[in-house]
């Protein structure tokens, strides 16, 4: 909802924007406890062990300085190429340079230069003897994430773009998702939590300066990240995990009113545009570390080690052609069939077997949702999804991969 000149610099508005997110965090705040919301602190899902190892490594400023959505750290890096937008104080770009590895790099990207990229350089070298590296595989840019031509990037040089509550602080985001289309590989994803909205925002709250700090004010209608998505190029927008956003402030609440947010983590593919589409049958290896048994793909698919299941056109193509390619054996439907072949569940994109998408509220899904743990207040509604054990297998029993043949 903010341009861009032609000259590439942002609007008058756009850039008071960026000044209050900057002396919002680079200044006001002083620790995570200084928010007023959950937006910045909402934990994502529960992390791997492996993960959570590497994490004990990062250095307490660093942590301490950090305000973003839980963790964001998808699954099989070892040696990948990895962009944080919004990076911060480091603290994800130091849990990702221990698990990518010495053959693999970081880079971070953030705007505030006070307090957040100074601390993150600062303890580069503490992390590079930490890990055991000979030299750093690390580095941060100054830069805005809407304007990554500017930074000196290169065109499809990452695997993977990660980015932990700073859309939401963006003054437009298609302009985000566009230029990560740009500097992420074909194959590669964009994997990323931020704020939604269950409705369009008004102006009043769009304005205010304390919401936009709390990553509530530019939070995405969730309709506007699936136009967005395909407008750019990326694949449809895979829900991996959500949760409600709590506000702690009673007068931010008397402004906020009726409306809610959530903090949802998506993965984005950029599927290769010559890429055939056609539905396949692939069998999880169990070969990614932390994920042996099983793979929870999103909310929508979990691939069980060893078991046959059928997938649709768009995620046949994405693992085929991402770096998941070497995790699956894949092969077209129908290519094993004998008379005693059990019978075999689907794994969608984004959909179940009564091709409701995950991320959408269509008429008449209200039961299933619920069914799930769902909150659904009308067909505008974004949906959300707590945490809890019990609502995670309450969502299994609508969309797991429900495979029974085992090879």
């Amino acid at each position: 909802f903010f341009s861009l000149s032609a000259s590439g610099s942002c609007c008058c508005e756009g850039q008071k924007i960026l000044d209050n997110v900057k002396e919002y965090y680079g200044k006001r705040l002083q620790s995570s406890e200084d928010l007023k919301s959950s937006a910045c602190t909402t934990p994502s899902k529960p992390i791997p062990r492996h993960i959570r190892e590497s994490l004990k490594e990062v250095h307490q400023e660093v942590i301490s300085r950090y305000y973003g959505c839980g963790l964001v750290v998808p699954e099989h890096l070892e040696s990948c190429s990895i962009l944080d937008l919004g990076s911060g104080s480091g603290r994800d770009c130091y849990v990702l340079s221990k698990l990518v590895g010495e053959n693999g790099h970081i880079t971070g990207v953030d705007m505030t230069e006070e307090q957040q990229l100074e601390v993150a350089r600062k303890y580069i070298d503490y992390h590079t003897q930490k890990f055991g590296y000979k030299k750093p595989n690390v580095r941060f840019l100054y830069g805005y994430i809407e304007k990554l031509s500017e930074v000196g990037l290169k065109d499809s040089s990452f695997d993977i773009i990660i980015s932990n509550c700073v859309v939401n602080l963006s003054y437009t985001s298609w302009d985000f998702l566009q230029g990560g289309g740009v500097v992420v590989s074909d194959g590669g994803e964009m994997y990323f939590s931020d704020v939604y909205a269950n409705l369009n925002l008004p102006q009043e709250l769009r304005d205010h300066s304390v919401l936009w700090g709390e990553c509530l004010s530019g939070a995405l209608w969730w309709k506007e990240l699936l136009r967005i998505a395909q407008e750019v190029g990326f694949s449809t927008p895979r829900l991996v995990t959500a949760g409600p956003i709590s506000v702690n402030n009673k007068d931010l609440l008397e402004v906020i009113g009726d409306y809610k947010f959530v903090s949802a983590t998506y993965r984005l593919f950029k599927i290769p545009p010559d890429c055939p589409r056609t539905k396949c049958e692939v069998i999880y290896s169990g070969s990614i570390r932390g994920f042996e048994k099983q793979l929870e793909f999103d909310a929508n698919c979990t691939f069980q080690a060893g078991e046959v299941v059928e997938v649709d056109e768009e995620t046949a193509a994405i693992l085929k052609n991402s770096r998941f390619a070497d995790k699956f054996m894949i092969r077209p439907v129908g290519a094993s069939e004998t008379a005693a072949a059990p019978p075999r569940g689907q794994c969608c994109s984004g959909q179940s077997k009564s091709s409701e998408k995950v991320p959408m509220v269509a008429s008449g899904t209200g039961k299933l949702w619920k069914a799930a743990g769902l909150t659904v207040e009308s067909d505008n509604a974004l949906l959300t999804l707590d945490s809890t054990r019990e609502t995670k297998k309450r969502l299994s029993r609508h969309f797991k991969c429900n495979n029974k043949k085992k090879v």
